[in-house]
């Protein structure tokens, strides 16, 4: 397990003064992507074989939004691995040690190089900590996606700020981008989001968006093919 500690700033809160889920979603990817330092063996292994773990799915419940100036923990732990994907929960904590987020994910193991799936090898897989998978509501990690029903609007673009070291958008910005097409008034408590073709920059995203029961789903496509599918609920 591995965890890090931050206090909701003026630049993470919205207008009412809560923490933006964009934000809330950033803190845990940097606390997974930090995680790998807790663990040499693999972070060794990676670096040697040219590899990246990119994140292909996240489910998120939302229990409490955090207030400005809140003490929060993040803490993130591994509790399955497979040959070319990895499990994780992230959950985010307030200073009771209560959670305000619960979180799954899967990520997958790429060649850097080949931008293609990459196998782990045995001993580097049993070299890792697994811990205990969390207690929350694990949904199905695919999102199905309407056949009819959606409407399309205006494309955005992809800008130079939307891009991260891997040289592809932040994962956290498709669900930022998204959030923008949402109704105002809409109270979001969980959401899930499916990460299918990496964004990069100047691309146009076509958002299309579905309204279902309970749920808004988006999804952002690169012509022909869907980039991301985002989930709230």
């Amino acid at each position: 397990m591995h965890s890090l500690n931050y206090k909701v700033t003026t630049s993470t809160c919205d207008s009412e003064g809560k923490l933006k889920l964009y934000s809330a979603l950033q803190m845990m990817q940097d606390c997974s992507e930090m995680w790998i330092d807790s663990e040499p063996e693999v972070k060794d292994y990676f670096l040697q074989q040219n590899m990246a773990q990119l994140l292909a799915t996240r489910q998120v419940k939302i229990i409490r939004v955090p207030d400005y100036k809140e003490e929060l923990t993040v803490t993130t732990s591994v509790y399955g691995m497979k040959l070319m994907f990895g499990f994780r929960n992230t959950f985010i904590y307030d200073s009771q040690g209560k959670p305000c987020y619960k979180t799954w994910s899967m990520g997958a193991f790429v060649d850097k190089a080949a931008g293609k799936l990459k196998r782990v090898d045995d001993a580097t897989i049993q070299s890792m900590t697994l811990d205990p998978k969390l207690d929350m509501d694990y949904k199905d990690r695919r999102i199905i996606l309407p056949k009819d029903g959606g409407e399309v609007l205006e494309p955005i673009k992809v800008l130079r700020a939307d891009i991260d070291y891997n040289k592809h958008m932040n994962n956290a910005n498709y669900v930022r981008m998204a959030m923008e097409l949402l109704p105002e008034d809409l109270v979001v408590t969980g959401l899930r989001v499916e990460y299918r073709v990496a964004a990069k920059l100047g691309d146009m995203l076509v958002p299309t968006i579905y309204r279902h029961d309970n749920t808004i789903i988006i999804s952002l496509s690169i012509g022909e093919e869907v980039s991301a599918i985002i989930e709230f609920s």
